[in-house]
């Protein structure tokens, strides 16, 4: 039986890591993956009831991650629906590469600990296109971006997917999570950038000062205040999510869904006097056509064929086998970080919460929030080892061999620095 199982996982993992080689979207093979794990659970263990009852309680556990990322992504969508990012994005006019790349960093690193590291990455490489022409310079602050994106989302409950799973999970808490993991999170952009800054100024970022004028164009509108009112409404929904936890103890999810309906209310209250054609793009019935569905569809899958591993004790199996041949749990953590910049971190980090069970492991345990580091920041070595590199890397069309000559490198140095400061401080 278990090695039906396996055999079906590691299939379906394959063809997600080899999504672009074989051109089939990791989420149909992520939902493939996921029901024939469980087809082939029930039809060879003979227990039909159940493995349906095991099938419902993962599920209310998956659906709680679902409802949540569904409620994130639909207030960021409203939020950019009425260009509320331009209260940010127009106040960047440096002509100066080198400072440019430091004000976008820096932007990325908090911003996605606010709202998310791919959203995040996808707001911030159409800034960098506005404000730059297209050249080798653009490439490589396009590959910080992901490292930063990455980096800022890590120390964040609601920033990085892999870290929300933890939050949600319930092995880390909001404040702890913070303050254990920010200054790792800051080291692995740092160091990065003070490599980029005064080791390779000249060879990756050429001349110091760019030929033409990066000042944003302001496009004065009557949607101007109406963008302000939504990005403040939106970033502090988004921050209530947390509060809204510690205070009723009800699953983050339920606050992320209330802060989603006072959004919706208060957009409706905004444009109650126009015309339904003209208020539809502002609507957040228009944002949630605009989310990207097949991000939730995917984590779907991909969880479901998790759940089937843990069930059947295949996880606390090779957890202990990880054990026995490396022996140093901090390692341990390192290689899987490591190895999320092959595959999706969201799987590995799913199967680590299987492998470690919170009896011995409890809440805020040294385990977890170094998880949180390793593998939200382990995903930029690659640029298909993160959903923000992904997305990058498709704007921007960034080439899977240049990113290894160009980028690989400073995140190598970034993860293993943050990772050194973790382990020395704590």
């Amino acid at each position: 039986m278990l090695t039906a199982i396996i055999v079906i996982f590691i299939i379906g993992y394959l063809a997600i890591a080899l999504e672009e080689p074989l051109e089939i979207n990791k989420t149909a093979s992520a939902l493939i993956t996921g029901v024939l794990c469980w087809t082939a659970y029930v039809l060879i263990s003979g227990d039909p009831e159940r493995v349906v009852e095991e099938l419902s309680h993962h599920l209310g556990s998956i659906s709680e991650i679902l409802f949540f990322l569904l409620g994130a992504m639909t207030i960021v969508e409203l939020v950019d629906a009425h260009d509320g990012f331009a209260i940010i994005t127009d106040r960047i006019k440096t002509k100066n590469p080198i400072v440019l790349l430091w004000i976008i960093c820096v932007l990325t690193f908090f911003l996605s600990a606010l709202l998310d590291n791919l959203t995040t990455s996808i707001v911030m490489v159409s800034l960098l296109r506005k404000v730059m022409p297209e050249s080798d310079q653009r490439k490589i602050m396009a590959g910080m971006i992901i490292i930063a994106a990455n980096s800022g989302g890590a120390w964040s409950p609601i920033g990085d997917v892999t870290t929300t799973m933890l939050w949600i999970g319930g092995q880390i808490t909001t404040f702890n999570i913070i303050v254990k993991v920010i200054v790792p999170s800051l080291v692995s952009l740092a160091v990065p950038l003070l490599f980029l800054t005064f080791v390779r100024r000249k060879t990756l970022l050429g001349v110091p000062v760019l030929s033409r004028d990066l000042t944003l164009n302001e496009e004065v509108g009557p949607s101007r205040t109406e963008g302000r009112i939504m990005f403040f409404a939106g970033t502090a929904g988004l921050l209530f999510v947390p509060i809204f936890k510690t205070v009723t103890h009800l699953p983050p999810y339920m606050g992320m869904l209330l802060s989603l309906g006072a959004l919706w209310v208060l957009s409706e209250i905004i444009h109650k006097d126009k015309d339904e054609e003209d208020k539809k793009p502002y609507t957040a019935a228009y944002a949630l056509s605009k989310i990207d569905a097949s991000s939730i569809l995917f984590f779907l899958g991909i969880l479901s064929a998790v759940g089937v591993l843990e069930v059947t004790n295949v996880l606390t199996n090779l957890a202990t086998s990880l054990d026995n041949a490396v022996g140093n749990l901090d390692l341990i953590v390192v290689i899987i970080g490591a190895v999320s910049a092959v595959v999706d971190n969201v799987p590995i980090v799913a199967a680590a919460m299987g492998m470690y069970d919170m009896t011995t492991y409890p809440v805020d345990h040294k385990l977890w929030e170094f998880m949180a580091y390793c593998a939200g920041t382990g995903g930029s070595m690659l640029v298909i080892g993160s959903a923000a590199g992904v997305a990058v890397m498709g704007i921007e069309k960034l080439d899977f061999m240049w990113y290894i000559k160009r980028i690989s490198f400073l995140a190598l140095i970034g993860y293993l620095a943050g990772a050194g400061v973790y382990l020395l401080l704590f």
